[in-house]
């Protein structure tokens, strides 16, 4: 096995996945004991070298799969390669000592997103998430035109209600929300119930429209794309168990041509 194969094998392997992810985890435990003021103080030196290990070990691994390609100009053209090389690249900028200090802090945190390319499962979840944002916007879109109505026709009844929540559209689009998330939504009905008897239709059908069956849209546009991915998968596999199998098919056709050659052989 060549040099170039091994590390090849380091980068593909199971174990070198698990300990990037263990890494993370790690030095995301390491981020929220420096926000305690009194464990920061007592574990400096501990925290300042936890960190600088981390920073040494992400530029191993981005070090390692750069040597893996056989073209140098390959990393980058894997967007998720591209996102790892951004975050340590960025992270080593050396802002501690000048003026960009909090924001060298804040752009650390960003190191725990490197979870994401750590593990090909949260991988798989996020490139499904990516192709489903088309029909997700097209849901968006269509929930935005029944808050628009439901506001318009909030705003026209319920405006001189006493608490104000529907004192205009943006104010009546922000109730509409605290609907949608159930937060003390029967509290706004009851109210608006004082004054229309019949209020309760409008919510319960906003409820009804809002909260459920544009929900389960989210629920379905999800599983499809999970199917998708699934089924993306199987037929690659099967592409692969064809491949091998054409492979093993040659084989046998060479052995049964060296053995009839053998025969042929020997009669002779």
């Amino acid at each position: 096995m060549t040099a170039m194969e091994r590390v090849q094998e380091v980068r593909d392997a199971r174990w070198f996945s698990n300990l990037t992810t263990l890494i993370i985890i790690a030095y995301a435990s390491v981020l929220g004991f420096k926000t305690m003021g009194e464990v920061e103080t007592n574990y400096a030196l501990f925290l300042r070298v936890a960190d600088v290990f981390v920073t040494i070990y992400f530029i191993f691994e981005i070090a390692i799969k750069m040597v893996a390609e056989k073209k140098f100009t390959n990393f980058f053209k894997n967007g998720w390669n591209l996102f790892d090389f951004v975050i340590v690249v960025v992270t080593l900028l050396p802002l501690e000592q000048s003026g960009f200090a909090a924001i060298a802090r804040v752009l650390r945190v960003f190191r725990v997103l490197r979870l994401f390319t750590s593990r090909p499962e949260l991988k798989a979840i996020i490139d499904m998430l990516i192709k489903a944002i088309p029909s997700i916007i097209d849901i968006v879109i269509l929930m935005f035109i029944i808050f628009y109505i439901y506001a318009i026709v909030g705003n026209f009844y319920f405006s001189e209600l006493p608490s104000g929540l529907w004192s205009n559209f943006l104010v009546s689009m922000l109730t509409l929300f605290r609907v949608l998330t159930f937060e003390d939504w029967t509290d706004v009905m009851y109210e608006a119930m004082d004054v229309h008897p019949w209020a309760w239709l409008y919510f319960v059908s906003f409820v009804i429209i809002a909260a459920f069956v544009f929900f389960n849209l989210f629920v379905a546009v999800i599983i499809g794309e999970m199917q998708k991915l699934q089924e993306s998968e199987m037929k690659e596999e099967l592409h692969e168990d064809h491949l091998k199998l054409d492979v093993l098919l040659s084989e046998i056709r060479a052995l049964r041509e060296e053995v009839k050659d053998l025969k042929e052989n020997r009669k002779e």
